[in-house]
């Protein structure tokens, strides 16, 4: 199996700041929240929950095990061809061997592989893979109410990584987890994103892989704060994509010290970042953009824009290392 963890020599390192390390910090706090102890689970059954050890042959009788309540379901090695509705509680689906559970192909509801409006939900070491649906929005994981975290896990080959509703209380946290060969422009109701968040509280990614997209942005959130930190959106491999990171409504928060490739071929090639180009829902003042590496793939010759910004407040744009052909920022 291919390695699918992201590369941390893929991320070249800047100056260090004091905000990007509060928030690296936070998220890795966050994912050390989640239960070891899927680790120790030795029932044979596919799916555990590790506080009683209960074993279980499909996944949805595993979280309706646990329903309102809070617990961890160790999910065995191997290709899982379920999926799982969460309407409650606060469950950790967690790989018992990291990097070796696979769900391939099935979504409930014709969503996603794990759809979740329950309270909360964590997800470690977890592939997802070839999610398609009628609609064009096949995903990994549809996060619908709650919060969610996912860390070091794998979505690929899939219409979208992770999609998520309106939930303005929601905080969406990712660490250390790769995007591969996701989104699509190919539906009627609209491109679909290696991930999209909708109107929800706070999206914060840190240490994760982009890369090889689809078509669609790779980051699309409508959320009201953004942290993106210790990235890299590698475009060279994408095929008819959109912007790395696309803030329709606008956003506060940053994007710090990430590494950006745009590739060949682009169905839109006019920027790396937007803010606000739908909307001014969100306020943008004080966003801040700084300590990236921003470049054109070798061989590409074209001149774009690092910052497109319809918002028209005061973004901190800062220290940015941009390569040949790209201007810092622009306002539309």
């Amino acid at each position: 199996m291919e390695n699918h963890a992201p590369n941390p020599s893929v991320v070249p390192h800047f100056v260090s700041r004091k905000s990007s390390r509060v928030m690296i910090a936070a998220a890795i706090a966050a994912v050390a929240a989640i239960p070891a102890g899927a680790l120790l689970a030795q029932s044979p059954a596919p799916y555990t929950v590790v506080e009683t050890g209960q074993g279980f042959g499909r996944l949805q009788q595993a979280v309706d095990a646990i329903g309102e309540g809070s617990g961890s379901i160790a999910i065995a090695p191997g290709m899982h061809r379920e999926c799982a509705v969460q309407t409650g509680g606060d469950i950790a689906y967690l790989a018992a061997e990291p990097g070796k559970t696979v769900f391939d192909s099935i979504t409930c509801e014709g969503k996603a592989a794990l759809v979740l409006r329950g309270r909360g939900a964590k997800v470690s070491g977890v592939i997802f893979q070839n999610m398609a649906v009628p609609d064009g929005n096949g995903s990994g994981i549809r996060l619908e109410k709650g919060n969610l975290t996912v860390a070091q896990s794998w979505f690929k080959d899939s219409q979208q990584g992770i999609l998520t509703a309106d939930d303005a209380s929601s905080v969406m946290i990712i660490d250390k987890s790769t995007f591969t060969r996701l989104g699509t422009c190919e539906f009627s109701g609209g491109c679909a994103h290696s991930i999209y968040a909708g109107e929800i509280g706070q999206v914060r990614v840190t240490r994760s892989r982009f890369e090889e997209g689809r078509g669609g942005h790779y980051l699309k959130s409508r959320s009201r704060r953004i942290d993106v930190a210790s990235s890299s959106f590698d475009d060279t491999g994408g095929r008819e994509t959109n912007y790395m990171i696309d803030l329709p409504d606008g956003a506060t928060g940053q994007i710090t010290n990430n590494w950006f490739v745009q590739g060949e071929s682009k169905e839109n090639y006019s920027a790396f970042i937007s803010v606000a180009p739908e909307d001014r829902a969100n306020s943008s003042d004080g966003l801040l953009i700084a300590g990236n590496d921003a470049r054109i793939a070798p061989g590409v010759d074209r001149n774009t824009i690092f910052v497109a910004d319809w918002s028209g407040d005061q973004l901190a744009i800062d220290d940015n290392r941009l390569g040949r052909g790209l201007e810092r920022f622009e306002r539309r």
